[in-house]
């Protein structure tokens, strides 16, 4: 029979609650309450300033709390890390470092090695497999900093998916990416999600939203409001969030 803990591990990839970030005592999340469950394609939405990437960090231990509380599949970010893949914004990484993009890739396998132990043939084969997914198997030699901007985030997320996840946190990963990019990207969401993968995604386009996700948090530094998104993907709401400008959708908003 299975305890109470383990249920909600499996339930609840992530649940925030009370949570409050302040950078020089100026608060850039306020009273954040927020759970994730399991199997979802989450968009986390709102203006710039918002507190959206914030959020994610704050949730992997990126950047100090001042209250609340947060975890991931029941436990400490730190006792859950090895479930955790996470795809920072293509902006932060160091570009120029002289390595491959196999070598890139190999690293998201080291959490499960130990400090320890080298990747081997296991985990080499592991990177090459998910570069092969991302279409960058061809490229697995190449210098990082040969690869176009789309190739390159390409390379950041088949490093996530080599961690072999359980839930993937991704921040900005349509970014300045180009169309075959974007393809591979929905491509991988909607296989992870077949897959009873949690994908949480920092996005910034209401168009293609509904689209790509099945829930969505919309915050701006407060949360507004959580859930699926023909619940939660309102004009009241998104006034809310965007300062009670009205948006014009293409496709149309609950």
């Amino acid at each position: 029979m299975q305890n109470q803990t383990t249920t909600a591990e499996q339930v609840i990839p992530l649940q925030i609650d009370d949570l409050t970030v302040a950078y020089h005592e100026r608060p850039v999340l306020w009273d954040v309450d927020l759970s994730v469950p399991a199997g979802k394609l989450m968009a986390i939405i709102g203006p710039n300033g918002a507190g959206k990437s914030t959020l994610i960090k704050a949730a992997l231990g990126l950047v100090p709390i001042a209250s609340g509380s947060i975890r991931v599949f029941g436990r400490t970010y730190a006792e859950s890390r090895l479930r955790v893949g996470y795809v920072p914004q293509r902006t932060s990484a160091d570009w120029d470092f002289p390595t491959s993009a196999l070598d890139v890739v190999t690293m998201g396998t080291y959490g499960r090695l130990g400090w320890f132990k080298r990747p081997g043939k296991a985990e080499a084969g592991r990177a090459m497999r998910s570069l092969e997914h991302l279409g960058m198997a061809d490229y697995a030699h190449r210098q990082i900093s040969q690869l176009s901007g789309g190739q390159q985030q390409r390379v950041f997320l088949a490093r996530a998916l080599a961690q072999e996840a359980d839930l993937y946190v991704m921040d900005e990963p349509f970014v300045g990416v180009d169309a075959v990019t974007e393809r591979a990207i929905v491509g991988l969401l909607q296989e992870l999600r077949e897959r009873g993968k949690t994908v949480i995604c920092v996005h910034h386009d209401l168009d293609s939203a509904p689209e790509y996700f099945d829930w969505v948090a919309l915050m701006n530094v407060r949360m507004i409001a959580s859930g699926p998104f023909s619940e939660v993907f309102t004009q009241e709401n998104l006034a809310r969030a965007y300062g009670g400008r009205p948006y014009a959708f293409k496709h149309g908003a609950a």
